[in-house]
């Protein structure tokens, strides 16, 4: 008899020590998202800072198998329009402005260049967006202004703050835009409305103009 409950009583034991070790392994997970942050938050961000953050952030901008061959153009720390790096391929990338708070990078086909490089020109006259934008409108409806064909693509990656990854590039709460300029395209031509109709959906925007272009916001990790 006393066998017996040695028995009942080790193996209630053995059960007893079972579940304890299940709870403290779901205990363990719970944690586990927290442990996830922790590491994401011990990312040791730098300011953007140098000619060269410059340039391997400005990269970003372009789609990754790319960016080996792009042109890198923009302010350098001394507030000069350079060339920082000449390209092979079909895009210019825009570095950061390092005088404007937050960050915004771009990366456009070349054919766009003329289009680009006029509004640099008269924003440098201090000429006011909606000037800038009635010039342009003038040029390229006159012929002066040389717009490239429907379909260039211009990729924006931008944020709030000027801080990156020197381990891979990235900057600090980015996000990416895309833009396609359709010159003179009009909501009728491309059947896309002229107003954002869901989070994520394609719209037009400036129709009828020469600075019609698609809008594309992607929708951020996780978003629904």
């Amino acid at each position: 008899m006393k066998k017996i409950l040695y028995t009942l009583a080790a193996i209630s034991l053995m059960a007893s020590c079972n579940t304890e070790g299940t709870q403290e392994q779901q205990v363990d997970t719970s944690y586990e998202p927290d442990t996830v942050a922790t590491e994401a938050e011990a990312i040791d961000w730098s300011d953007i800072n140098t000619d060269e953050a410059l340039i391997a952030t400005a990269l970003m901008a372009a789609p990754e198998e790319s960016r080996e061959d792009c042109k890198v153009i923009g302010f350098n720390m001394a507030g000069e329009i350079v060339t920082f790096k000449e390209g092979t391929n079909e895009f210019i990338c825009l570095a950061d402005d390092p005088k404007q708070e937050g960050f915004n990078a771009a990366c456009y086909h070349k054919d766009l260049e003329p289009f680009m490089a006029r509004g640099r020109e008269l924003k440098k006259e201090g000429k006011s967006f909606q000037e800038i934008f009635d010039i342009r409108e003038n040029e390229a409806k006159s012929g002066q202004l040389q717009m490239p064909d429907p379909g260039r693509t211009l990729h924006i990656y931008y944020g709030a703050k000027a801080q990156y990854n020197p381990e891979d590039n990235k900057v600090a709460d980015a996000k990416y835009r895309y833009v396609v300029y359709m010159p003179w395209a009009t909501a009728e031509s491309t059947g896309l409305p002229e107003n954002p109709i869901a989070p994520n959906h394609p719209w037009i925007m400036n129709p009828g103009t020469h600075r019609a272009h698609i809008m594309i916001t992607p929708l951020e990790e996780g978003e629904k």
